[in-house]
């Protein structure tokens, strides 16, 4: 076999072929080419993640502000209140100790939202409503002091203002036409997280219900006790913190005010979403609102006269009744709203103002709602008789 001969033009040859076609390659975009394709691609995954949800974020988010307040509550004790307060015998008979009375600072925190450009802010009165200074953050970290032009502790709604203009804000929807199952993203500044970068959280979830009628004790309040009324459910995570902010729909309307969890937790910082959250529907916030904006009073310390009762098979039996809702009046006061009205004991209250009474808290909440001076129609049962009444409900003596 003939050997394999290499000669030096040969090799000259070769060399100049490479170099030639290094610089030809080296010409070529290699890198620029391979970037282009890259930005083309993280272009086209942007733009498939980007969705109605992040446009209603990025839309909505510059309006939601972070709430700051300190409370000044007043706190009595007693010097043996810590070893004897829990015993009845002694409240009895050492009622006339002295007790000691003083001022106590509480800090606390929740969300809120613009409504207008010139500076009103929606939250709810469990956030601010008896705040003694009230510090608002604005995305981006601009701190202002607000000040209360009114709120209302049955609703549970407060409206503070802000000094400035050119605010944005959100529209508020129509609470009338929310659909269960569609999409609620929900903003707010759970656990203070607001204060870590200035901006709020988002979360999403769905609608899981509305029409749903609560009734919460609270101190502070009219009759003690907060009305919900027709309330939104959501499964968006909603935490502590994350009260007096928006519910939104896709279309990036208001149409709540998260205001209540469902939650496993028995402390402030473990009161975290198990899915079941509560918004007041915007339409009950709207018309509140508009009443505080015109400095009107809510009159809320009105009364009845009525005690009642859940209708069991022995009120049933007395009264002869086969109806199975209602609530049974079992006492009327004397000179009461309830005794002008025509109501009597063994009437049974059916429905007010066009709710079904169902429960007492169906019964609360079509009360309780009123004010003073308001007149609401009653139906009720007597003697297999459906008759109307006129309540109007009187200031509490």
């Amino acid at each position: 076999m003939r050997p394999i001969v290499i000669t030096t033009v040969a090799i000259v040859g070769v060399a100049i072929g490479i170099a030639a076609s290094c610089n030809a390659h080296r010409q070529q975009p290699i890198y620029e080419e391979s970037q282009a394709t890259t930005q083309s691609a993280n272009a086209a995954i942007t733009q498939s993640r980007r969705t109605v949800i992040t446009d209603v974020a990025a839309r909505c988010s510059s309006a939601i502000v972070g709430i700051n307040v300190i409370e000044e509550r007043e706190i009595v004790t007693s010097p043996f209140s810590d070893f004897f307060m829990d015993d009845p015998f002694f409240r009895y008979f050492f009622r006339g100790v002295p007790e000691f009375r003083q001022r106590q600072q509480i800090r606390s925190l929740g969300s809120g939202f613009l409504i207008s450009s010139d500076g009103y802010v929606i939250t709810n009165d469990h956030v601010a409503g008896r705040a003694t200074k009230i510090i608002v953050t604005t995305v981006g970290g601009k701190k202002y002091n607000a000040e209360i032009i009114g709120s209302d502790p049955v609703t549970d709604v407060t409206l503070l203002k802000i000094e400035g203009s050119n605010f944005p804000y959100l529209r508020l929807g129509n609470s009338n036409d929310v659909i269960v199952g569609e999409w609620a993203i929900a903003f707010g500044n759970p656990f203070g997280l607001f204060d870590r970068n200035a901006k709020p959280t988002v979360t999403l979830g769905v609608v899981s219900n509305v029409g749903v009628n609560l009734v919460e004790p609270a101190q502070y309040v009219p009759n003690g006790k907060r009305i919900y009324r027709g309330m939104i459910q959501t499964d968006a995570a909603i935490s502590s913190g994350n009260s007096g902010g928006p519910l939104v729909n896709a279309n990036g309307d208001v149409i709540g005010i998260n205001t209540i969890i469902f939650s496993t937790a028995t402390s402030y910082q473990g009161a975290g979403s198990i899915g079941i959250g509560f918004a007041i529907p915007i339409n009950r916030v709207k018309r509140i609102v508009d009443l505080l904006r015109n400095r009107v009073k809510l009159d809320r310390e009105f009364y009845t006269g009525l005690t009642v009762d859940y209708l069991t098979p022995d009120y049933k039996r007395a009264y002869k009744t086969d109806r199975d809702d209602g609530i049974i009046v079992v006492q009327v006061a004397r000179n009461s709203p309830a005794e002008k009205s025509g109501i009597e004991p063994g009437d049974i209250i059916v429905e007010i103002d066009g709710t079904p009474i169902h429960s007492r808290d169906d019964l609360d909440v079509a009360i309780n709602d009123g004010v003073v001076g308001q007149t609401l129609r009653v139906v009720i049962e007597r003697d297999g008789k459906v008759l109307t009444k006129s309540l109007v409900l009187e200031r509490r003596r």
